[in-house]
């Protein structure tokens, strides 16, 4: 009886890009965690209107679209990995079409709110936290487009290769996040405070 090959047991050391990454993805959950439970302390707690109730409506296409875009871009680094280009192309655009999509309907929203329902930082406790959460996020998105653009000009130019897979993904990871913290505060601002 012959003893099995022993198997290279040597440790390496973790990607430092996937360390940096996982780093900023802990740091900004801890932003956000303190921004929503800010939020959720002074829920209800506005003495005067208007109150979420009031003038909040649940942003179903622009949630729909920012969802979307952790699926089209998993499909264009799937391209990528097989070398495809093209695909990898047209799948980094149409997450940067909806990651543009939500950030248009999130202007679009906060334009209505504002010369509309006469809603601003100062106007109640809601608005000064409903526009530092929801605005929190929003910056998020648009550092995740102008990284989803840079990639896709870099691409276009041929500056992208297969060896910049790890860099893809890392953005990738990034975007994902934006994406898992949208369902958070979709869901405390948009479903739960406008109970109150």
């Amino acid at each position: 009886m012959t003893a099995a090959p022993a198997q290279s047991l040597e440790w390496k050391l973790p990607s430092a890009r996937k360390v940096a990454v996982i780093s900023l993805i802990l740091t900004e959950s801890s932003l956000f965690t303190i921004f929503l439970v800010a939020y959720l302390f002074y829920m209800g707690k506005s003495l005067n209107g208007p109150y979420p109730s009031e003038v909040l409506a649940f942003p179903l296409l622009a949630t729909i679209a920012l969802l979307s875009s952790s699926v089209t871009i998993v499909f264009s680094e799937m391209a990528l990995h097989r070398g495809n280009k093209a695909a990898f192309h047209v799948w980094w655009a149409i997450t940067i079409g909806l990651g543009t999509y939500f950030l248009w309907f999130t202007g679009m929203e906060w334009k209505h709110l504002i010369f509309t329902e006469n809603l601003t930082l100062a106007t109640n406790v809601f608005g000064t936290t409903f526009y530092a959460l929801v605005g929190l996020h929003a910056s998020h998105v648009i550092i995740g487009l102008l990284l989803l653009t840079l990639v896709f000009v870099l691409s276009l130019l041929g500056k992208v290769a297969g060896d910049h897979r790890e860099h893809i993904e890392m953005i990738s990871w990034y975007w994902h996040f934006v994406d898992a913290i949208w369902i958070v505060v979709v869901t405390v601002v948009y479903l739960i405070s406008t109970r109150y």
